[in-house]
């Protein structure tokens, strides 16, 4: 039997797995792909924030940004406040690959979420509120 930790991490391999494979043909490998949804989110994020948002150390980051640096997509320009930093944005060759990206992200979220309520939808993601709020009261300081 299944606990819920391990069905929640199924669904997620289960998820990005579909994604990744529909994403290839743009030649996005599953690391890129996510981390060009979090620069969409917050262009200009420091370079260590963004691998601790995607969830990767930062070794690991370097490599990501270093392929889609060479792809055209991003570009790392040196932080005001911290001359040590990085700070990394979208360039204008990436917004045409993240449109097409968010098309098929937004055809896959409706297949994988189909049959499902509205109502349904915001229950569970109040319950995935709870439990995240839960886990940074365990942890330490909120994200």
């Amino acid at each position: 039997m299944k606990t819920l930790g391990m069905a929640l991490a199924s669904l997620v391999r289960q998820w990005r797995a579909v994604n990744d494979e529909r994403l290839k043909p743009l030649g996005l490998t599953q690391s890129r792909w996510i981390t060009l949804s979090h620069l969409k989110q917050e262009d200009g994020v420091l370079q260590h924030q963004l691998a601790r948002s995607v969830g990767v150390e930062n070794p690991s980051m370097v490599r990501t940004l270093d392929g889609l640096e060479r792809q055209g997509l991003i570009e790392r320009r040196p932080c005001s406040e911290d001359r040590r930093a990085k700070r990394v944005h979208l360039t204008a060759a990436a917004r045409p690959l993240l449109a097409q990206m968010e098309l098929i992200l937004d055809d896959s979220r409706r297949q994988i979420l189909a049959g499902l309520s509205e109502e349904q939808l915001g229950v569970f993601c109040q319950v995935m509120e709870q439990i995240h709020d839960n886990l940074q009261g365990m942890s330490g300081p909120k994200e």
